[in-house]
């Protein structure tokens, strides 16, 4: 198959390069392709909102450029974060113009949300299911563009360069060219290729990587894993940001339900097991602090009082204001017993979201040529460090549009594609036991989240590294004598994702941002980025 556009995954960040291109290009076929749905993605489960300085009277680009700086401890590209913020009200208005709804007060103007970091009150949400909000407007404007295709259930195995030509290809190779993808399509289970001259990655982040993450299953880091096999540039991957307040349900792995930040910028308060309001104790801001700060704070909670959890207490807020802000919310903790006009609401942390990723530039572009990425899985320099509550969205719509821009303008001068080879799976056969599979992706979960997790030392990332890199030869004996399957190749690429976030953390010789190692309790004078 060959398309002019592709685009790989359908988050906020796919959907809105994907609208743009086929609105300029009316002739020209643009692609998406997603492994589950069209609409599983990161983006779904954004629940907080978007941060976006839309009253020039009561707050200022300057003030949003400054808390996103300061939550970023030093690692960001300040001028990409001025081209976030200065372009992220323009953005905004696209999507509202598209038929997102984002929550008025009774004169008809936005109700601003306030999260951990920020100085203002500038979130704008749609209750308490803001992404969910966003992707179903622009899934309804994707449908209605005919030059879009819509592939679903489509896995991506590699991207396609000089290599599958039989060129060596390695990280200093000149001008590494993306030609596409090979896919694994789930309906008819045959390897197939989709050929591009343009393709942009939007695969999302990769919580899934540890035992509890407030992502969605998909999220199991393709996008970073293929790049890096392709001999692409990968950043920052240590700083994995772990949200503070996931709910906490005993016994429970895999996708926790999220009790978003705006809670607490509601005034909700964390508390320990012994009541007591802990936060002051580590940081002026108090549950305001960024999620660095409060997520190590309730870790040390846990650790002194042998907990698995603490609590946010929300008993004194005004009720009916919490349910129409966060039915959601509401409506899970009843679910599963928990009133909580009566009740402390049980979190504790989780893996939430990746800051590092696929090494980009101000327009988008990766190290592999005619590749884009944004989203997630990305790494454009925005979020440095640490993430700033509600900045995610706003990048991958600001990215989005960067990519279009870039993308539109250089097709014509792409050159041919040449003649690719199709997969070959010669020499595999059926896989026997699917426990190969299971298995070692619980020893995956189980040692990221207990050696490379939120706080760090040299002893545990060195344990890490030789447990992955077994689980990393013992995975590609399958993969090079077994036909593939999506359960392997997640694992595959989870594997790739582990090994890069703890290669990156044992070559942080600091603590900095998301990313705290006891052995190096301060930051250090150099401040850098680590690029793999």
């Amino acid at each position: 198959m060959q398309t002019d556009f592709l685009v790989i995954g359908s988050g906020i960040a796919g959907l809105t390069y994907a609208l743009k291109v086929a609105q300029h290009f009316p002739d020209k076929k643009v692609t998406i392709i997603t492994k589950a749905t069209a609409d599983e993605t990161n983006t779904k489960y954004a629940q907080g909102g978007i941060a976006v300085v839309n009253d020039l009277e009561k707050d200022s680009f300057d003030k949003h450029i400054e808390d996103t700086l300061i939550a970023g401890d030093g690692l960001c590209n300040k001028e990409v974060v001025e081209i976030v913020v200065k372009e992220g009200p323009a953005r905004v208005q696209e999507i509202i113009d598209w038929g997102a709804q984002f929550d008025k007060d009774a004169e008809g103007d936005f109700k601003l949300g306030r999260e951990g970091g920020h100085s203002e009150f500038r979130i704008l949400h749609h209750k308490d299911v803001t992404g969910r909000e966003m992707e179903r407007a622009l899934l309804d404007a994707v449908e209605k563009a005919s030059n879009i295709e819509f592939i679903k259930h489509c896995f991506v195995i590699d991207i396609i360069t000089q290599h599958h030509l039989g060129y060596l290809v390695t990280k200093s190779t000149p001008d590494i060219n993306c030609y596409g993808v090979y896919v694994l399509n789930a309906k008819n289970n045959r390897i197939e290729k989709i050929l591009s001259k343009i393709t942009l990655l939007a695969t999302g982040g990769n919580g899934q990587v540890y035992r509890t993450t407030t992502n969605p299953s998909i999220a199991t880091g393709d996008g970073v894993a293929m790049v890096y096999r392709a001999k692409g540039r990968i950043e920052n991957m240590e700083f994995i940001q772990f949200h503070p307040t996931a709910l906490y349900e005993a016994g429970k792995r895999g996708q926790a339900f999220l009790i978003t930040e705006a809670v607490r910028g509601d005034g909700g308060i964390l508390r320990n097991i012994n009541g007591e309001a802990f936060m002051e104790r580590y940081d002026e801001r108090k549950d305001l602090a960024p999620r660095d700060i409060v997520a190590r704070a309730i870790d040390s909670e846990m650790k002194i009082t042998g907990t698995e959890n603490v609590f946010l207490d929300c008993r004194h807020m005004d009720m009916e204001k919490f349910k129409e802000h966060f039915p959601n919310i509401y409506e899970k903790c009843l679910s599963i017993g928990i009133d909580v006009a009566v009740n402390m609401i049980p979190v504790a942390p989780a893996a939430h979201y990746s800051c590092g990723g696929i090494k980009t530039d101000e327009w988008g572009h990766s190290s592999i040529r005619h590749l884009y990425a944004c989203g997630e899985c990305s790494s454009t320099g925005l979020h440095g460090a640490n993430r700033l509550a509600s900045n995610s969205l706003l990048e991958a719509m600001v990215f989005a549009h960067r990519c279009y821009v870039d993308s539109v303008s250089s097709y014509e001068q792409v050159e041919n594609l040449p003649d690719i080879p199709d997969w070959n799976a010669s020499g595999t056969s059926e896989p026997k036991e699917m426990i190969l599979i299971t298995q070692s992706l619980k020893e995956l979960q189980q040692v990221m989240s207990d050696y490379v997790g939120i706080v760090r030392n040299n002893v545990r990332l060195q344990r890490a590294i030789r447990r992955i890199d077994l689980l990393f030869e013992e995975t590609e004996g399958l993969y090079q004598t077994t036909t593939v399957s999506p359960q392997l190749l997640e694992l595959r690429n989870m594997i790739t994702v582990g090994y890069l976030i703890t290669k990156a953390a044992s070559f942080r010789k600091e603590s900095r941002g998301l990313h705290f190692n006891t052995d190096y309790p301060y930051k250090s004078d150099l401040v850098q980025n680590i690029v793999l």
